[in-house]
């Protein structure tokens, strides 16, 4: 069939399902029945003259063409978002994008410190970030409505959604409160960790996972305060005095000049390591580029 009768709109439908892993889903993603969905694939099989799909149960999977099909699919969407940045004004001298998408557990200045080189990049770069849990951001960037997110762990590589994860920032974990906690637990420290009160992040932070298992190995059970999915909430709290909080060693002068926190100690053996995920292994925005770049461009 020629390529100029090829029906994208079909094919973005095929290509939403086989990322979804599913017509129910791909139909949640879309807001569109699945027997619409169902239908335009057939149309689309029907056109290209073979099986995309084939049933395994209740489910359905892609067949090695198919699978050949949402490759070249990606790749023929990814080439439109390019094409959509260049009419924004990549080739005219006006200012362009940079969309990024930046996990809860992600400290905001750490995100600082990661983005920067991007605004190096041009004085005309126009920085949109967002804000929200990892899985959605995901979602978001294989719809390539985000040019990079921001996790604090790599993309989960069992996912459908098929994603780089470019290791950024590698750095120890460290205990911070107000002047009046660090007089009370300083001495003796970490042992004084004991009953002490703390804030932290959600158990699926990589922070709160490293540092859970630092006090399982020492023995130390802290008093648990508050938990929190946004980490500057939970530094705000921190700023008052309701209980210590671990954050990242990297940004302790930030936190004392911003928060008025100091550091209590690091804790050894403890990390944090924050990654810049894109949907594309060769990185083609500049801006994308120069923050891969500025970090070595280590990968997951």
């Amino acid at each position: 069939m020629p390529v100029d009768f090829l029906n994208f709109q079909h094919l973005y439908y095929f290509w939403i399902v086989g990322r979804e892993g599913g017509i129910s889903h791909a139909s949640e993603v879309l807001d569109i029945s699945p027997s619409t969905i169902s239908s335009q694939i057939s149309q689309l099989e029907k056109a290209l003259q073979v099986k995309l799909f084939r049933r395994v149960g209740r489910n359905i999977r892609l067949t090695d063409v198919g699978q050949i099909a949402f490759r070249y699919a990606g790749q023929i969407f990814g080439l439109g978002r390019e094409m959509t940045h260049a009419l924004k004004g990549w080739d005219t001298g006006g200012p362009f994008s940079l969309q990024v998408g930046i996990a809860d557990a992600v400290p905001k200045l750490v995100a600082t410190k990661l983005l920067e080189p991007a605004l190096a990049v041009s004085p005309e770069i126009r920085l949109t970030c967002r804000e929200g849990r990892p899985e959605l951001l995901l979602a978001e960037l294989a719809l390539h409505r985000l040019d990079l997110i921001l996790l604090d762990a790599p993309a989960d590589p069992g996912s459908t959604i098929r994603a780089f994860s470019r290791l950024l920032q590698d750095c120890d974990i460290a205990i911070f409160g107000t002047p009046e906690l660090l007089r009370k637990y300083s001495h003796g420290f970490p042992e004084s960790l004991e009953g002490a009160p703390v804030l932290l992040p959600t158990p699926d932070s990589s922070i709160r996972k490293s540092f859970g298992r630092w006090l399982e190995v020492r023995g130390l059970q802290p008093r648990v305060v508050g938990e929190f999915e946004d980490s500057a909430l939970m530094k705000a709290f921190g700023e008052i005095g309701t209980g210590l909080f671990p954050a990242p060693l990297l940004i302790a002068d930030d936190l004392e000049r911003q928060h008025g926190v100091k550091c209590l100690g690091s804790l050894e053996g403890t990390y944090a390591r924050y990654y810049a995920v894109t949907v594309e292994r060769q990185l083609e925005h500049p801006a994308v580029q120069a923050i891969c770049d500025s970090a070595g461009e280590a990968e997951a």
